[in-house]
């Protein structure tokens, strides 16, 4: 017993190092600090753009694009998370680059490392479009999903080794079953983790977009081309990372009227 308490014991209070999102006003606990994952994004952003793999695109029009997009979200970010008093919870030393690739994707670290793959491009369309992917990948960050993840890693990873010491002294039979439906709902569980990281990043980004002045109206043509590019058999969505394509424009459609009281017009 005592060894199931010690290990019971970091796992309240992980839960008890508890902030909130802004805007969305989420509760959540992060059991590392800002400084640690930042660093370490920092580290990691600089690796992969002096990788002599990657091409990073400068001096194009695309390019210029992304960096003023980039620079109007951030902007009007900051501005927001200075009046709302989360200055001090956040420091980010903003980059914004494009590189080439044929892989539609775009992605933000913590401390506000973007990068914007050249295979997005043609789905994104205009600066609405652009403004779209990218202020849901920031939303990632100003979320601190990553921190999130590894905070909820810790408490999956203490969990696990309660159930083991639990069954301790059971029938070899029980502890398998144990194990296994252990890790079959853990699975899920983070699952759905993902897909609610997934939909607060929509909402936080529509709403992020509408403060640098992008019409958040333009979100819902952007996934609806989105989802175009899909095509084929999905597998269902309680066993996807991301919600379903009908799922995520539905509830970005039911969020607009919040984002549009954040709406200002260029």
């Amino acid at each position: 017993m005592k060894r199931l308490f010690s290990i019971l014991i970091p796992a309240a209070i992980l839960f008890n190092s508890c902030s909130s999102v802004p805007i969305t006003g989420r509760k959540q606990f992060i059991a590392v600090s800002d400084a640690e994952v930042n660093q370490s994004a920092a580290q990691s952003y600089s690796q992969l753009l002096s990788d002599p793999k990657t091409k990073v695109i400068s001096n194009t029009s695309d390019a210029q694009r992304v960096k003023r997009i980039g620079n109007r979200l951030s902007a009007a970010i900051e501005r927001y998370l200075k009046a709302n008093g989360y200055a001090n919870q956040y420091d980010f030393k903003w980059e914004f680059n494009l590189i080439e690739s044929k892989e539609v994707n775009a992605w933000c670290m913590p401390g506000g490392k973007v990068a914007v793959y050249s295979g997005i491009l043609p789905i994104t369309k205009d600066d609405a479009g652009l403004a779209t992917v990218m202020g849901h990948e920031i939303g990632h960050a100003i979320a601190k999903h990553s921190a999130e993840r590894i905070s909820q890693q810790y408490v999956t990873q203490g969990l696990g080794s309660a159930i083991g010491v639990a069954a301790n002294g059971s029938s070899s039979a029980l502890v398998n079953i144990i194990n296994q439906s252990y890790g079959t709902v853990g699975q899920l569980a983070m699952l759905k983790y993902s897909r609610g990281q997934e939909t607060e990043a929509d909402r936080l980004g529509l709403t992020f977009m509408a403060m640098a002045g992008y019409n958040p109206n333009e979100a819902v043509t952007f996934w609806q081309r989105m989802a175009a590019q899909g095509g084929g058999q999905k597998q269902p969505e309680f066993l996807s990372t991301h919600p379903a394509d009908a799922t995520r424009i539905a509830n970005i459609q039911n969020r607009i009227p919040e984002a549009m009281k954040y709406y200002v017009k260029p």
